[in-house]
Formats: structure tokens, sequence, C-alpha cells
């Protein structure tokens, strides 16, 4: 690659890693164009995946602020998942096509600025997903909600079942004075 060719690939990466949340580096070895593409297609909608130069992508995440890529997650032919939409999904993605495809490694990426391992992706890939977590948290909210409804309501209606216990009781003593 000539220099300027190199250049505008670091610009382009270091771009790539500032644009996007998250990136997953993942090794390639053994896995045919076909595979890659069906790779590319089911990551499509949350993550883009390329093939990078180990070297260029150093230079790229240092020039990103980035510190979390060292030398041994750059080393061997490498790609990555250059993530724009949901991580869990993504790691979800790399992973379970990981388990159809074992030429597939997954090495490690970046979350957030943070550095994470091959088993923080897989931790992340065992979440669920955003809606879910999402929804779960919606329930407990109305639950303690309703909780705190009914603690409200509770001396409102004690009272009223007060007053009509003694509203009853003075009735019935007016029956039997009469």
């Amino acid at each position: 690659m000539a220099k300027p060719d190199k250049a505008a690939a670091i610009a382009e990466l270091t771009d790539r890693f500032r644009s996007s949340n998250a990136a997953v580096l993942t090794e390639y070895r053994g896995l045919s164009v076909a595979q890659l593409k069906t790779l590319r297609r089911s990551l499509s909608g949350d993550a883009t995946y390329a093939v990078v130069k180990n070297t260029l992508t150093a230079i790229a995440a240092k020039d990103a602020g980035l510190d979390g890529l060292d030398d041994a997650a750059l080393a061997g032919p490498s790609a990555i998942a250059f993530v724009t939409g949901d991580p869990v999904s993504v790691a979800k993605g790399l992973r379970d096509f990981a388990r159809a495809n074992p030429a597939l490694v997954i090495k490690g990426g970046v979350l957030d600025g943070r550095a994470l391992t091959a088993a923080d992706v897989t931790k992340l890939a065992d979440l669920e997903s955003r809606e879910v977590l999402l929804a779960k948290a919606a329930g407990a909210m109305k639950g303690a909600l309703s909780q705190a409804v009914y603690l409200f309501a509770a001396p409102a209606s004690s009272a009223a079942r007060v007053v009509e216990a003694l509203r009853a009781q003075q009735a019935e003593g007016t029956a039997e004075a009469a």
C-alpha cells in the first residue's frame, strides 16, 4: 500500500471507531467468502463487518483514543464488527455464528471506550435484549407504583370502614331504643 492509501485507510478506520459505540475484534481464518457474506448479512442491521490490517488498526485505535486493542488481540487475520446499533444483538449474532462455524474466533473488543476480553463479549451476548430489559424495568416500576397506591389508599379505605361500622352501630342503637 502506498502512503496516501495507508493514510486514507487509517483515517477511515479512525472514523469508524469514533462513530461506533462498540467494536468486536474477530479472527476469520478458515471461513469461506460465502460464510463471511452470511455473517455480514446477519449483522447488517446493527454493525458493519470489515476485514482489517492489524498495523493500520492499531494506529487508528490510538488515533481514536482507544487503548483497549493490544498487540495480542491484533495477531493473525483480523476483522472488526463496528457496532452502530445494539451491542448485545451483535454479540449474540457473533456468538451464534461462531457456534455454527468454529473457525470464527472472537478475540475481544471495545465498548464505550472500555476494553473487552473474549469472555466479556460472551457475557454481553448472554444478556437479554435492550427491549426485554426495559420491559422488565417498566414492570418492576409498575409493581412498585401499585404497591404505593395500595399503601396510600389503605388509610382512607380503613377510615371509611370504621366510619361505616360506627354508623351501623349507631343505627343499631337507635333501633333498639325505639
